[in-house]
């Protein structure tokens, strides 16, 4: 569990960058940093399914991974944290592609207002993956074509930023792949 700085992540407050309550920041819908993952094998990307406890999105398809950094934590350290929090992945070095801004309802009257650092790492042969059950119920791999397809046929079952990622961000954070 996180506490003090930790539970306060990097928003705008009139203008001026400052740590706030994470859930307030998505109760008001406020501007504040982010951190998005995509892990990839060739042409395959990993995504998760949020586990049921989450507070907004709960068993949504998502990116890899994604968060908001602790106070004061470069977007690098906070891509590899939250890898190994969430999937146990350690050992990737994940690569900055992109910043983009997104502004989305989740739901339960909260509002996701990003700028979120993308980054993207390709997996070396046989990477374990080990879900923490509190981040996530369940992970795949799939091709972004398939993942593509997918998001049009059902996307109820994904998250809103990945929605948007592949609908106005693809080419950034994957470059002319799919």
């Amino acid at each position: 569990m996180s506490s003090g700085l930790h539970d306060r992540i990097p928003a705008w407050a009139d203008g001026v960058l400052a740590p706030m309550d994470k859930l307030e920041v998505h109760l008001q819908g406020v501007r504040h940093k982010a951190v998005s993952v995509f892990v990839l094998d060739g042409p395959r990307v990993l995504i998760q399914r949020r586990a049921l406890s989450k507070y907004h999105t709960p068993g949504l398809w998502a990116n890899t991974c994604c968060t908001h950094p602790h106070w004061d934590e470069a977007p690098a350290d906070c891509a590899t944290r939250r890898l190994r929090e969430e999937l146990g992945v350690v050992g990737l070095v994940p690569t900055h592609a992109d910043q983009v801004e997104y502004r989305a309802d989740v739901g339960g009257g909260m509002t996701e207002h990003e700028v979120v650092d993308i980054f993207v790492a390709e997996a070396p042969a046989g990477l374990q993956v080990t879900p923490n059950p509190d981040e996530v119920m369940d992970t795949r791999w799939l091709t972004l074509e398939s993942l593509v397809a997918e998001v049009a046929a059902e996307p109820q079952e994904f998250t809103p930023w990945l929605k948007i990622y592949l609908a106005e961000f693809r080419d950034r954070i994957f470059g002319t792949a799919a």
